[in-house]
C-alpha cells in the first residue's frame, strides 16, 4: 500500500495526546487504548467509526469506560478530510494494541507520513510496519504499552517521515508493482497440457 506524499501534513513537534482511529471493533481493542493512557495519564482522542454490527459492542463496552475516564478521553467518532490529518500530525502517537492477525494498517503508514509514530501490539504484519526503536514500538501488553508511551519522545518524528518516503509512498508501491510484473512477463510463457482425453 502507498499514499501520495503530499496528502498528508507533516509535523515537526507532537502534540499531547494518544490517538486511536479506525473502528470500534473488539479485535481492535479500544478498550485498551483506553487503559493504556488512563495508565499513562496521556489524553486519548477516540477517532472512529461505529458500523451497524458492532453498535452493541460500542454501547455496552466501549461507551461505558469513556464515561468513567473522561478526564482522559474523548470521543470523536468518524472523522475525515483535514480534521483526520490534524489528528494524525499532531498526535504524540498512534495507538494500536490489537488482538487479530492485522494483515496491515493503513492507518500506520498515514501517521507515518505525518511524522507520529505508533505503539502497536505484535500481531500480524506489525512488525513488518513498524520498525522498533525506529518508527515507532512493537509491544506485547499493555505494561510495555504504557512504557512506550513514557518513552515515545525519544522516536525522531524526521525519522518516521523518512521510513514513510523510504517504503510506503504511492511512487514506491507503483513501482514495485512494476517490478513484480516486469518479472512475471520474463518468465516462460504458460502452455497448457493437453488433456488426456483429447
Amino acid at each position: 500500500h502507498g499514499i501520495p506524499p503530499d496528502e498528508l501534513p507533516y509535523a515537526e513537534r507532537a502534540g499531547e495526546y494518544l490517538l486511536f482511529m479506525g473502528r470500534i471493533t473488539p479485535g481492535k481493542r479500544p478498550d485498551l487504548a483506553i487503559e493504556i493512557a488512563c495508565r499513562a495519564d496521556v489524553s486519548l482522542k477516540i477517532a472512529a467509526v461505529v458500523h451497524e454490527g458492532e453498535r452493541a459492542y460500542f454501547h455496552e463496552t466501549i461507551e461505558p469506560l469513556i464515561a468513567r475516564h473522561r478526564r482522559h478521553v474523548e470521543f470523536l467518532g468518524e472523522v475525515g478530510g483535514e480534521a483526520r490529518a490534524s489528528l494524525l500530525s499532531e498526535a504524540r502517537a498512534l495507538l494500536m494494541p490489537i488482538d487479530w492477525e492485522e494483515p496491515f494498517g493503513l492507518v500506520i503508514v498515514e501517521a507515518m507520513a505525518c511524522g507520529t509514530p505508533t505503539i502497536a501490539f505484535r500481531r500480524g504484519a506489525i512488525p513488518e510496519i513498524v520498525e522498533d526503536g525506529l518508527n515507532g514500538r512493537v509491544v506485547d501488553d499493555v505494561e510495555s504499552a504504557v512504557a512506550a508511551v513514557h518513552a515515545i519522545g525519544n522516536i525522531d518524528r524526521r525519522t518516521c517521515r523518512r521510513v514513510f518516503d523510504e517504503r510506503f509512498t504511492a511512487q514506491r508501491m507503483t513501482d514495485d508493482y512494476l517490478s513484480v510484473y516486469e518479472s512475471l512477463l520474463a518468465r516462460q510463457p504458460y502452455t497448457p497440457a493437453s488433456p488426456d482425453y483429447v
